[in-house]
């Protein structure tokens, strides 16, 4: 099924559940890892809603997995990134940086331990298959790295958990947060997480079988009919009010993990070693000279994300940019991630943003915007 208004053509990949989300009303597509995405299933607004008071069933089968075998793979992965993976235990998830020798952000992926020397990395919108592959040339490392034919869905919002007992029966609840299981769902082969992009209760549906896809979907909203599921795309209002990155928005190659206040993600002091180790040391001790910081922006309601970087000012003089924006209404506020030199990013400060010629004030506040603790996700 296509739209002739979409004009899709065969160098970008369609999702294994492309027929079934124009069904359901995807209204438009975006392209994330050589991939078409569903952006909008009509209002984002009402898509903000339906996350957080019920449910909503997200294609983002746009997350490719890199799948890392072999008898080195633990030891490669650890190379991959700062965060010392020592205590992963198989079965288990969790959310990594992938720097290069400068220190710069990569990717920021989930990472998913199967088995001993079997892994996955859940990604964000860049090229690790082919990084991983150019370092395992070097490497002197017996590992196996190719992209496996895994698709995932993210089920997220508070009702997603007993849409799930009713697909896997009440077992499901004892997953438990960023653990992962196999299942089988009528025949089709999965992996099922507690993750999701979305700082809400969810889970992430990992389709182990591409020809299965539409079947699958088909079978979760027939599924989630009771409990008030609906199709949707996951939320850039709900994603900015949990603080929670995109990359090549809020995070490059030219991001360094202080900058973004990841400390926890990075171990300097672990005895093996990583890509970037010694760049991260010298940043780490030199200081950072930008940090992102919460914005409340004080002007009209947004009508939408912004979709340029918008220059940040302190007595006329750009002292940084913001990088993500929406308004949020839950808060009732205009709601930004940005990034700004570090002598001006001090909560409470007041400065000045320029958004599409138009000029208004912004201040400084923690951030994540809404459940700090993130209680909601793991609880």
């Amino acid at each position: 099924m296509s739209n002739k208004n979409f004009g899709f053509g065969t160098q970008i990949r369609k999702s294994p559940y492309f027929d079934s989300t124009v069904k359901w009303g995807a209204t438009g597509f975006s392209v994330y890892n050589h991939m078409y995405i569903p952006r909008d299933f009509g209002n984002p607004e009402q898509n903000f809603w339906n996350l957080i008071e019920k449910a909503i069933l997200c294609d983002v089968a746009v997350e490719r997995q890199v799948e890392i075998t072999g008898p080195d793979a633990y030891k490669f992965i650890q190379l991959l990134t700062p965060r010392d993976l020592s205590k992963l235990a198989i079965g288990q998830c969790k959310y990594v940086l992938i720097v290069n020798n400068d220190g710069g952000i990569l990717n920021d992926p989930v990472l998913l331990r199967l088995a001993e020397n079997h892994f996955w990395l859940s990604l964000a919108d860049s090229d690790i298959l082919l990084w991983a592959q150019g370092v395992a040339v070097n490497s002197g490392l017996n590992v196996n790295i190719s992209e496996p034919d895994v698709s995932p869905l993210q089920l997220q919002g508070p009702t997603s958990g007993k849409i799930m007992v009713k697909l896997f029966g009440e077992s499901i609840k004892d997953l438990k947060y960023y653990w992962l299981k196999e299942c089988k769902l009528d025949g089709i082969p999965l992996i099922v997480s507690r993750t999701g992009w979305s700082s809400e209760l969810g889970y992430e549906i990992y389709l182990r079988d591409g020809s299965k896809g539409n079947e699958l979907y088909e079978k979760i909203m027939e599924a989630g009919k009771e409990h008030g599921l609906q199709p949707g795309h996951t939320s850039t209002i709900r994603r900015i009010e949990g603080g929670m990155l995109s990359y090549h928005a809020d995070a490059d190659i030219h991001t360094n993990p202080f900058e973004l206040g990841f400390d926890r993600l990075i171990n300097l002091d672990m005895k093996a070693n990583f890509i970037g180790k010694e760049a991260l040391k010298k940043i780490h001790q030199e200081g950072i000279k930008r940090k992102q910081v919460g914005l409340v922006l004080e002007c009209e309601p947004l009508k939408g994300p912004n979709t340029t970087f918008w220059p940040i000012q302190k007595d006329g003089k750009k002292i940084g940019k913001v990088s993500s924006a929406v308004y949020s209404p839950r808060l009732k506020k205009n709601i930004a991630l940005a990034m700004i030199e570090i002598n001006h990013s001090d909560i409470g400060n007041k400065l000045e943003v320029v958004a599409d010629k138009e000029k208004f004030y912004c201040t400084i506040v923690e951030k994540p915007f809404y459940d700090p603790k993130k209680k909601i996700a793991s609880t």
